[in-house]
């Protein structure tokens, strides 16, 4: 598909899922904005986005404060002219007892992982909104719907994302805006060799899956082709969340 000139913004976008996000589209033609908090992680990935796409820009914004998520969209907005999509995909975990979880942990997991989605989904959709619509693509995950002990901020989150994005489409669908969720499973962005055989035997791909994986989906969801799939979590995930485990 042509994406030439294709404006998306990527939050999160300096490493892992993100930055490959952002990667991947360029090579697919888009013009990718890198949101992330962090200027000396976000100027090397943007190095090497613009390899590929050097209209490319990066923004560093931290993604709790809403008057800098204001000022990262406009900014993407005024550099290159229009938005055709955004991926939510910054986000932050603490695995910590609900006993010792302090208010203001969970507020910081809330505010980074939750409205975060919520407030740039919005700021984006009012320029989708002027032009011809868009796609927006939120990163939710399987412990939406299953769960680890000390993880009750992040799972509230996820099933906050999958939630918001069904309403968001419904209230988007006069401006012609998708609104999906993707849920990953088990992504790793480390060094993939150090993954055991028990590692990807839980998976029924048999495998463990990679940041591209993801990317793809992105990719496919923002087509503008594709605009009959909207208000759905896609699950992305080997299977895992599938494949039934005994315990012996």
């Amino acid at each position: 598909m042509k994406n030439d000139d294709k404006v998306v913004i990527v939050t999160g976008a300096a490493k892992g899922i993100g930055k490959q996000i952002a990667i991947d589209f360029a090579k697919a033609g888009w013009i990718p904005s890198l949101i992330d908090y962090n200027a000396n992680e976000l100027e090397l990935t943007l190095e090497e986005v613009r390899h590929i796409q050097h209209k490319a820009v990066g923004i560093t914004c931290d993604v709790k404060n809403p008057e800098e998520i204001i000022k990262a969209v406009s900014e993407t907005h005024d550099n290159l002219g229009k938005i055709n999509c955004l991926i939510n995909n910054a986000g932050l975990s603490k695995w910590k007892s609900p006993y010792e979880l302090t208010v203001d942990e969970w507020d910081e997991i809330i505010n980074t992982n939750l409205r975060s989605v919520f407030l740039f989904s919005r700021e984006a959709a009012k320029f989708m909104s002027q032009s011809s619509g868009g796609s927006i693509i939120n990163m939710a995950s399987t412990r939406a719907s299953m769960s680890e002990p000390n993880s009750e901020a992040y799972a509230a989150t996820k099933g906050g994302i999958v939630a918001l994005t069904h309403a968001l489409a419904a209230s988007f669908t006069d401006d012609f805006i998708t609104v999906n969720a993707i849920s990953p499973g088990w992504i790793h962005t480390g060094n993939y060799t150090e993954l055991r055989e028990i590692d990807h035997d839980q998976h029924l791909s048999k495998r463990v899956g990679v940041p591209s994986d993801i990317s793809r989906a992105c990719l496919f969801l923002a087509q503008s082709d594709n605009n009959f799939i909207t208000g759905e979590n896609i699950t992305i995930d080997g299977g895992m969340t599938r494949k039934m485990i005994y315990e012996h």
